[in-house]
């Protein structure tokens, strides 16, 4: 095994290293049909379904990204595979999640904790961040980042 999976996108079978990636780093992988795209290595993912849908012969929904240091989910993603995870899902109060959703990186009590983590608030999956030196380094795109009303306006 090497130590960037990207080195091995075109060596392995996308769906085998898709799912040694989410074992290693969550504990849990989805039973779906993952595919690797393009240069900057995104994953997507779907069930195979016998329905024929005529159109672009792209399957699946953005999963998320092999990164060199193992795999970032996307807010689906994390969705996905949050409620079966075992490991590595750091869990955010009211405050601290709405930050994170305004595009913030927030401290977590975990210092040691380190590398892609899924991100949850109460019962809801917010997406992944990366874990480092007790902060929650945000991922979230900006499209999707809440607007936060500036309290010195109010």
């Amino acid at each position: 095994m090497n130590d960037n999976p990207r080195a091995e996108i075109g060596q392995t079978n996308d769906a085998e290293l898709v799912k040694r990636l989410l074992i290693e780093n969550y504990g849990y992988a989805p039973e779906l049909l993952y595919e690797i795209r393009g240069r900057y290595h995104k994953v997507y993912a779907w069930k195979p379904c016998s329905l024929e849908i005529r159109g672009p012969d792209r399957n699946g929904v953005y999963f998320g990204r092999v990164e060199s240091d193992g795999i970032r989910l996307s807010i689906e993603g994390s969705f996905l595979v949050g409620p079966k995870a075992t490991k590595n899902v750091v869990e955010l109060d009211d405050g601290r999640a709405k930050r994170y959703l305004a595009g913030e990186s927030v401290e977590i009590d975990d210092k040691d904790l380190h590398g892609w983590v899924i991100v949850k608030w109460r019962s809801y999956y917010l997406g992944s961040a990366k874990a480092k030196e007790g902060r929650l380094i945000n991922y979230v795109p900006k499209e999707r980042r809440l607007k936060l009303e500036d309290p010195t306006k109010a």
